[in-house]
């Protein structure tokens, strides 16, 4: 369904924003867009997808989220309030967390010692916050004393979420967490996804998978030439024609 024509309030109602984005406008260069006023809601408990072509902006629409690639005009906010270009730390000590696609562990501290990193705000909680994302990734638990820089790329996808679920955060924004993976590990992935997401974190995840995305997601956007093309149910956009005959036949073409 498109932005302009949707089916009506029973299929596109959304419940009060925890996170969202409004008209969003950023970029990494002067004068040059990458993103041209899209917008995102995420709810409490909502598992959000963002799907579309290389280059339609879809890593930069969580990196503006998070402070990372500056906004120049439209609005992020948390709980309403305004956190547009809010440093990470900031955004961190109110309760999201972000996983990038790339470089999102140390490779020279171990499994340990990068997990500590995401309890800096708060050390003497490690044991407790280790026991919970140790039930979720039980790998880590395991490799404890490995070196993060030693272990697949899978396992290093773990440690990433693993580091980031040790602050508590409220909302997880996940950028192509499946990316490079075998698909044996992608699997994975996207069930640790969910898990983490009926564990009461709320995510929005930047996915190069389409398929998989809107199979477990309960809404998304998919985005094209830095605007929002088309939002939905996963499951409306799973199956809309119009949206596997422009997008999902290239995204996914297990469709």
């Amino acid at each position: 369904m498109s932005e302009e024509n949707s089916p009506g309030p029973e299929a596109t109602e959304v419940p009060e924003a925890l996170l969202s984005a409004e008209a969003l406008v950023a970029g990494y260069l002067p004068g040059v867009n990458v993103l041209d006023g899209c917008d995102l809601r995420l709810a409490d408990g909502e598992l959000v997808g963002i799907i579309g072509p290389n280059g339609a902006g879809k890593s930069t629409l969580v990196k503006a989220m998070f402070g990372l690639v500056p906004a120049r005009g439209g609005a992020v906010r948390l709980r309403g309030d305004d956190v547009t270009n809010a440093p990470a730390h900031t955004l961190v000590a109110k309760g999201i967390g972000y996983v990038p696609q790339r470089d999102n562990v140390f490779p020279t501290l171990t499994v340990e010692e990068n997990l500590h990193m995401g309890t800096y705000l708060r050390p003497k909680e490690f044991d407790r916050r280790f026991e919970r994302v140790a039930s979720l990734f039980g790998r880590l638990a395991e490799r404890r004393k490995q070196r993060a820089g030693s272990m697949s790329g899978g396992e290093r996808q773990m440690l990433a979420m693993g580091r980031v679920l040790m602050a508590e955060p409220d909302v997880l924004l996940l950028d192509e967490p499946s990316a490079g993976l075998s698909p044996a590990y992608q699997d994975q992935v996207f069930e640790q996804v969910s898990q983490i997401n009926k564990a009461g974190v709320s995510i929005v995840m930047v996915e190069q998978n389409a398929r998989r995305c809107l199979q477990i997601c309960d809404r998304a956007y998919v985005l094209d030439q830095g605007r929002n093309a088309y939002t939905g149910t996963g499951r409306e956009l799973l199956h809309d024609p119009k949206v596997i005959e422009l997008y999902l036949g290239t995204l996914a073409k297990a469709l």
